[in-house]
């Protein structure tokens, strides 16, 4: 039988990430608003773990729990409390109680995966126990180059990841690192002495432990028969130098399918809020643009009817903003979305230089938003 997870919570918006993070896995995820439902619906299905929130009405998590281990049949049921307070003296307080496990709201997706994982067997549908890869994830680059400065600038360009950057000058110091470690991408020189980017390139093919691994080539932009010579051998792409942050990061997201959709979709307070990030480069609007049917359908399918785009954060809007925009404001129109924009001074002086958003009426913050939606 597959396993029976009970979420308890009265907010809508948490047991929708819960649900939605487990759809994956072959698992029931039963809901329940309150403490008082939540013993009834526990008693009537006997649910294998259950994620219990601390803070509610008519029953709150305390009183929830205690009458869940006063039952015969559900004392020993496993619990994850859920908590938005994450001082010492409410962590002690909530380890007392006796639950498994605890998580601080908000938490991430792949966090609730993680905990809930060690407590029952999370079965993908289909086969095995899925690993979501996501843009936050520990990955293993490595980098065959013979300047330093390169290495460095690499190492820079990823600092705000928890990626992991190791630098080899040489073949075999690059391959004695494979025999060792499995690298998730790997950058190669091709100004190597005698072409030995190329040669490293096969041999990397040729071995069990790198042969399905993402392989970028580095070169100077002026290089380009190098680079031509290089998508013709079979690397991936080429990541060319001074090299720019967003591009390589880009390209390694999209060669290991990355998810960085959580960076700028949420759902929070009833809505669907996408938030733009304060450095909107070109890469990033079109990162953005490519996940937003998909994430808008997504929401709409879970009963979201209204959208805030934020763009409060953006430092140098531009025309990458103002085409984002238009994109997401027509998706909205095409299903009858209600949604308010958020913009600071500099933000709403830009959108005013063209003539696609003349309509545009902004709202000074995000609270402001969430009111005026919440009167329609």
């Amino acid at each position: 039988m597959k396993p029976k997870i009970l979420t308890v919570d009265d907010s809508k918006t948490i047991r929708l990430i819960v649900t939605k993070a487990l759809k994956p896995f072959d698992v029931d995820v039963l809901e329940a608003s309150n403490g008082v439902e939540g013993v009834a619906v526990a008693m009537r299905e006997r649910p294998d773990l259950i994620l219990l929130d601390l803070t509610m009405p008519i029953m709150d998590g305390s009183e929830c729990l205690a009458k869940l281990k006063s039952h015969a049949d559900l004392k020993n049921t496993p619990v994850i409390m859920l908590t938005v307070e994450s001082g010492r003296d409410n962590i002690t307080k909530i380890a007392k109680m006796g639950v498994r496990d605890y998580l601080v709201k908000p938490f991430k997706e792949d966090m609730l995966i993680e905990r809930a994982g060690r407590i029952i067997e999370l079965k993908a549908k289909g086969g095995g126990v899925k690993k979501v890869k996501r843009y936050d994830d520990p990955l293993n680059i490595l980098v065959v180059d013979d300047k330093p400065a390169i290495l460095e600038q690499i190492k820079a360009a990823v600092s705000d990841t928890p990626w992991q950057v190791h630098g080899r000058t040489q073949t075999g110091e690059a391959l004695d690192y494979c025999s060792q470690h499995v690298p998730d991408a790997i950058l190669v020189s091709l100004s190597l002495p005698d072409q030995a980017g190329f040669t490293l390139f096969q041999m990397f093919r040729a071995s069990t432990r790198t042969k399905s691994a993402p392989i970028f080539g580095l070169s100077v932009k002026t290089a380009t028969d190098d680079q031509t010579r290089a998508q013709q051998v079979g690397f991936l792409g080429v990541i060319t130098k001074p090299l720019d942050p967003d591009d390589l990061k880009t390209k390694i997201c999209r060669s290991l399918n990355l998810d960085t959709s959580y960076k700028y979709f949420q759902h929070r307070d009833g809505v669907l809020a996408v938030i733009l990030p304060p450095n909107l480069s070109a890469n990033i609007a079109n990162e953005i643009s490519l996940q937003m049917r998909s994430k808008v359908s997504e929401a709409v399918d879970s009963g979201l009817g209204k959208m805030i785009i934020d763009m409060s954060q953006v430092r140098t809007p531009d025309i990458n903003l103002v085409k984002l925009g238009i994109t997401t404001i027509q998706l909205c129109n095409e299903l009858s979305l209600q949604h308010r924009l958020v913009g600071s001074t500099i933000v709403q002086a830009e959108c005013r230089n063209y003539e696609e958003t003349k309509d545009w009426v902004f709202v000074a913050s995000y609270e402001d938003a969430i009111r005026e939606l919440n009167r329609k």
